[in-house]
């Protein structure tokens, strides 16, 4: 599964828009912080790979949230297939809610 947090793809000072076009190109998921943002523009895309919203936590974290997303997803099936047009979301305790986007 590939991850498209816009650090890791060298797109850090790129508009939000320009990321998810990347992402989609490159069938990335998304990784952020930036709900808002981010839900936004992904419940206006037909089809995107999928999107992972994350609080602003410490890094070490942020990693512990991400992984237990990853699990989460894996409970699905195919995580990369589970995730297509959908948003995961987890809280700082480390809740998931997971739905369709667009609805």
């Amino acid at each position: 599964m590939r991850r498209c947090p816009s650090l890791h793809i060298g797109q850090r000072a790129q508009p939000d828009h320009k990321v998810l076009e990347k992402c989609i190109a490159e069938d990335r998921i998304l990784v952020t912080q930036n709900a808002r943002d981010f839900r936004r523009l992904v419940g206006n895309a037909e089809l995107h790979p999928g999107l992972i919203i994350l609080p602003s936590v410490d890094r070490e974290g942020t990693w512990r949230l991400l992984e237990s997303a990853l699990g989460f997803l894996e409970t699905k099936g195919k995580p990369e297939d589970a995730i297509v047009n959908h948003v995961l979301e987890v809280d700082t305790s480390g809740a998931i809610t997971f739905s369709p986007l667009p609805p």
